[in-house]
């Protein structure tokens, strides 16, 4: 399927000085929020975040949501290593090419992990971080350890996945998959078969905790209890290591705070972002 036929919305496109074209919806006016995906197969800004963003929008808030690259409708080349630095490389030339002087960073996942290098690497762009479940706190090997991500590769390592595959996947994302919406799976199927190859193979996130201290700026951070994918203790490292950070641990909750909770998400994301 072709990047014009996959069926996501299209917003709008930057090219980076590299060459790399990321897209982007833009929505809403006022303070700018980065929404960061995760890195499951067929993930999208769009998919991740579609039942948040229309309340941030109500709220006051220019909501600039990233298809990562090798993601969405973004460019997907075959000859990079997708590892930390590049991500960082690319939300670091996004933010410069819209011209944003100073932005809150909103990340799940692989998008939590972007989150934190970028404010490490240049902590005077980053006013705020909200952090779902993010990556970046453990060693490789104890993220491949998960039953989430063990059987993810191995349901991806079968070859292209199809709606079927795809809610296997995405059932192991929740506590609860019985809400898991059709239009969903197909979004992520049809992204899913123009990713490249070397996408995850080449996804090496570093071990940051040594760093936390670093991160001066305020924290708001989420966790599911039973999450299968990034182990929950993650948390305590983050509380431990930045001197600013609060987080919210919700049990019967897997991967995907967000989507399983989604109104207390919203609403205390709006207060966090109100008061700080």
């Amino acid at each position: 399927m072709s990047e014009q036929n996959l069926p996501l919305p299209e917003g709008h496109y930057v090219e980076l000085p590299s060459g790399l074209r990321l897209h982007y919806l833009d929505e809403g006016s006022g303070p700018a929020v980065i929404w960061l995906h995760g890195s499951g197969p067929g993930a999208s800004g769009y998919s991740n975040f579609k039942g948040n963003v229309p309340v941030f929008v109500a709220a006051g808030y220019r909501n600039l949501v990233l298809d990562l690259p090798g993601f969405g409708r973004s460019d997907k080349p075959d000859n990079v290593d997708y590892d930390l630095a590049f991500f960082v490389a690319a939300l670091r030339g996004f933010v410069d090419a819209l011209d944003l002087p100073r932005v809150t960073l909103l990340g799940n996942s692989l998008g939590g992990a972007i989150a934190l290098g970028m404010t490490l690497e240049q902590p005077q762009r980053v006013e705020r971080l909200i952090l779902m479940a993010p990556g970046g706190v453990e060693a490789r090997e104890t993220y491949f350890e998960m039953e989430g991500i063990r059987r993810m590769v191995e349901i991806y390592g079968r070859g292209p996945m199809g709606v079927e595959e795809m809610r296997q996947v995405m059932s192991l994302q929740l506590y609860d998959a019985s809400g898991l919406e059709e239009s969903l799976l197909a979004e992520r199927a049809a992204v899913a078969v123009t990713q490249p190859a070397n996408l995850f193979s080449t996804m090496l996130v570093p071990d940051m905790t040594e760093r936390l201290n670093e991160i001066q700026c305020p924290i708001l951070g989420f966790w599911g209890t039973n999450d299968l994918f990034n182990p929950p203790g993650g948390a305590d490292k983050i509380l431990a290591g930045a001197p600013k950070a609060r987080f919210l641990m919700l049990n019967r909750c897997g991967h995907w705070v967000q989507v399983e909770h989604r109104e207390l998400f919203n609403r205390t994301c709006l207060d966090f972002l109100a008061h700080g």
